[in-house]
């Protein structure tokens, strides 16, 4: 029940969201030159290769052991 519970909140905060992001959007009437919207797409990309770039070395570095916790080595030599 308790999941159910949690599902439910979650998709109302979500349906609130998107309803307050809708509203603002048909609020305001702005024009944006061509330049502005070719920005936000070159930032939107950005975002996205850096984001997969660094999912892709996490990806990798799991993969070759580097997030293995820390262990002392042990040597035998003594001198």
């Amino acid at each position: 029940m308790d999941k159910w519970l949690t599902i439910a909140g979650l998709l109302a905060l979500l349906g609130v969201a998107i309803w307050v992001a809708y509203r603002q959007w048909t609020l305001v009437d702005v024009d944006m030159p061509g330049w502005a919207w070719a920005v936000i797409g070159l930032a939107v990309a950005l975002s996205l290769l850096v984001g997969g770039g660094l999912m892709a070395l996490i990806f990798y570095s799991s993969r070759k052991g580097y997030d293995e916790p820390a262990r002392k080595i042990d040597t035998d030599d003594q001198g």
